[in-house]
């Protein structure tokens, strides 16, 4: 009788299909998990494909390039017969570079360009904060008026913009030259000791609006309660914009001051413009890119134009790594 009572017990606790009741259940579950893990792959390959174009033109058109530019630093060509025979490429390995690294022509341009930058950048940057603050603090349509038109001069080409300041610099048919002498000023805005002040202020005008606008948009993204809590302590605008509004905006002025040193450190278009008018004060290798551009398309050196653009590449890296980390450490 016991052992019958035992067997009927454990029928009892363990009755006959649970295990395959379990086993199904654990088979559901399963392809629940398969089918949540496929629904997510597919999402995150909906989502990698709106990056698609981004990638295939970064590769196309940066990737490539730099790779080709790479292979051709580290080539020779030369030709025989006084220039006239069949060219021929040979392997150098890093002579360009150590070439490069020696040039005291291109680290002269180097050393202008990075003092012009010193000088520019930070006007420029003051200049786009002060307009940015001050559109903040008018109304929404009197700013969105002025934004339009401070907007202007960054929608003019570089070139056309280049061109039209040099006819307002020109003595003879521009009219800053009879203005100024009206208050009895020569000046004289391609002269060696003024040239880049005269490029420095058409960099200046040209790239206002577009710091001014990120600027801008940083401000409105602050929460107005901000605002109103110091009104009410008792801060007035100056205060409020100098202990509130600068310190939001570090993450702009970062952004716009990194582009604005990575343009001016390859400055190209104004002083090649300026050299045909004033040949006698800016020279083929003025700047680093015009270095470039005489020794691969007047010289026709293009393997030592390459070395060099890709020697320009890693400097304009370093020093805008440099000061990503240095305005990091102050911002923390």
């Amino acid at each position: 009788m016991t052992a019958t009572m035992q067997a009927a017990t454990k029928r009892r606790r363990f009755p006959r299909g649970s295990t395959r009741r379990k086993r199904s259940s654990s088979g559901g579950a399963g392809t629940v998990l398969r089918a949540q893990s496929g629904w997510r792959v597919k999402q995150d390959l909906k989502g990698a494909s709106l990056s698609l174009p981004f990638l295939l033109g970064f590769a196309l058109f940066t990737l490539i390039p730099v790779a080709m530019a790479l292979k051709e630093s580290v080539f020779a060509t030369k030709t025989s017969g006084l220039g006239f025979g069949k060219a021929t490429s040979t392997f150098v390995g890093f002579d360009n570079f150590a070439e490069a690294l020696a040039d005291t022509s291109f680290w002269a341009g180097m050393f202008r360009v990075f003092i012009y930058a010193i000088i520019v950048v930070p006007l420029g940057q003051l200049v786009s904060l002060a307009m940015a603050l001050v559109l903040d603090g008018v109304r929404r349509r009197v700013a969105a008026r002025f934004r339009i038109v401070l907007l202007l001069p960054y929608m003019v080409p570089g070139l056309v913009a280049t061109m039209v300041w040099i006819f307002l610099y020109s003595p003879v048919v521009g009219p800053l030259s009879d203005f100024l002498q009206v208050f009895g000023l020569q000046v004289n805005f391609f002269a060696g000791n003024t040239i880049w002040s005269s490029i420095g202020n058409l960099a200046i005008w040209g790239g206002i609006g577009f710091n001014m606008l990120i600027m801008y948009g940083s401000l409105q993204s602050i929460p107005h309660e901000i605002f109103e809590a110091a009104r009410i302590d008792g801060a007035g605008e100056l205060r409020i914009a100098k202990d509130i509004k600068v310190p939001f905006l570090r993450g702009s002025l970062v952004l716009t001051s990194l582009l604005a040193i990575i343009g001016t450190l390859q400055i190209f278009n104004e002083p090649l413009l300026f050299r045909a008018v004033t040949p006698e004060t800016i020279t083929k290798d003025f700047t680093p890119a015009m270095m470039i551009y005489n020794q691969a398309f007047q010289v026709g050196n293009i393997n030592y134009a390459t070395a060099l653009s890709i020697v320009l590449g890693v400097v304009v890296g370093i020093v805008s790594t440099i000061i990503y980390r240095f305005t990091n450490r102050i911002e923390s």
